[in-house]
């Protein structure tokens, strides 16, 4: 059999969940196929857009307000996992994919243990019970994508079952919202691998070829307050 070793192996993409207090990685879930395609969406947070500020024109808020944002546009991301026990039939599957599909949905449960816990605080009378805290969970696309994220959507639809029912095959829609400083407190390991995440945006934006005027066809006289195009508001 010929072999290759000059072939890189394929980076997967995965989930790692994190200790919130310590930063330490407590389990790392490898997806078995990277998705074919991801969806993401950024909303950017605008500040003054609650109220028209008047003056016969159209706009939704104040004008000194027009430029500036709030805070770290809100990013979700959605795509779709393959988990499928018959593409690995060098491996074991007794109970087909039920622990790969145990190991996602836990990752929006609770464990036995802090619900037995939070039950008996009730019955010891505790006036107000905190909610679960869950470990810090982070997407990861490669290296240049490490964001810490919140699962929005898990739906999981089972195709194909052995004698036993046991699930051989599953598609997952998986939706993620990325955790900014604005979701987290000052210090927390979230909020850093957030602001590490941002860096590397503007590290690559950084990397990116600058376009020229002459390219939109303009010219420097066509902008700024020069009395070109622009600033005439386009008229002729």
């Amino acid at each position: 059999m010929t072999t290759y070793p000059n072939i890189p192996k394929p980076i997967r993409s995965g989930i790692v969940l994190i200790d919130p207090a310590r930063g330490t990685p407590q389990r790392i879930i490898v997806l078995q196929f990277n998705p074919d395609s991801l969806e993401r969406s950024i909303a950017p947070q605008t500040a003054g857009t609650s109220s028209d500020s008047g003056g016969g024109g159209s706009g939704s808020g104040d004008r000194n307000e027009a430029l500036r944002l709030k805070g770290p546009a809100e990013e979700t991301w959605k795509f779709t996992a393959e988990i499928d026990s018959t593409d690995q039939l060098d491996v074991a599957a007794p109970d087909g994919i039920h622990p790969q599909l145990a190991v996602l949905e836990m990752l929006v449960q609770p464990t036995t243990e802090k619900l037995r816990q939070n039950s008996q605080l009730g019955k010891n009378g505790a006036i107000e019970i905190t909610p679960i805290e869950m470990p810090l969970t982070l997407f990861t696309w490669g290296s240049k994508r490490v964001m810490p994220v919140r699962i929005t959507e898990l739906s999981i639809t089972e195709s194909a079952f052995d004698v036993n029912l046991n699930p051989m095959r599953a598609s997952l829609n998986i939706g993620l919202k990325v955790l900014t400083v604005s979701d987290l407190p000052v210090g927390h390991p979230g909020a850093e691998l957030y602001l590490a995440h941002l860096a590397q945006k503007e590290r690559l934006a950084g990397m990116a070829r600058a376009g020229s005027l002459g390219a939109l066809g303009l010219t420097p006289g066509d902008i700024g307050g020069g009395g070109g195009a622009l600033a005439a508001g386009g008229a002729a």
